[in-house]
């Protein structure tokens, strides 16, 4: 069993498709008896891996920060929820707590997690795999820019191989596993 640190969006406004992604997700993650490691949110995608991972049986660890329970948007539901004092040490808490790394479509403070955990990992101060996940080609723009980079020498090719890159909830879970067996 490994622990699965997931990225998501929170929002209340997405479209059905994606908490439902986020939600297959999760069954995906607790049938193969992973732990999931989320932000520690009840709402949005956020709230919907959390429940897809109860429902597949798994466990479930949430790092929320006080500020967002004072919004009343806590997994009250999580086997274990941890109250950081803000946004960065929630961020630090995942990333220790987690064995891997699944990014799914989110916003401004996914993208943060996303170059948090990718870079900490090119630094080697972790061996953690990472999977961006590309459904419908949500992050087919920025892997491409991503990739511009390496061609202009701002980004190493070692660095771009590391972000692991799926479209599909078995194939992302499948190329996590693998990695971890390395």
């Amino acid at each position: 069993m490994a622990s699965i640190g997931v990225f998501c969006a929170s929002s209340q406004r997405l479209d059905q498709r994606w908490l439902d992604l986020a939600h297959q997700l999760g069954v995906e993650i607790g049938r193969r008896g992973h732990e999931l490691v989320s932000g520690g949110g009840c709402v949005g995608m956020m709230g919907a891996v959390a429940d897809g991972a109860r429902d597949g049986g798994g466990r479930t660890y949430g790092v929320i920060p006080q500020s967002l329970v004072d919004l009343e948007v806590a997994d009250t539901k999580s086997d274990e929820l941890v109250v950081t004092d803000g946004m960065a040490s929630r961020k630090t808490m995942m990333i220790q707590r987690a064995d891997a790394f699944v990014v799914l479509p989110g916003g401004l403070g996914t993208l943060d997690e996303l170059f948090e955990v990718w870079t900490t990992a090119t630094l080697d101060l972790h061996r953690k795999p990472v999977v961006l996940f590309d459904a419908d080609g949500f992050y087919e723009g920025l892997v491409g820019w991503l990739r511009g980079l390496v061609d202009q020498e701002f980004v190493r090719p070692a660095a771009m191989s590391m972000l692991l890159v799926s479209r599909d909830v078995t194939a992302a879970l499948d190329l996590l596993e693998e990695s971890l067996l390395r």
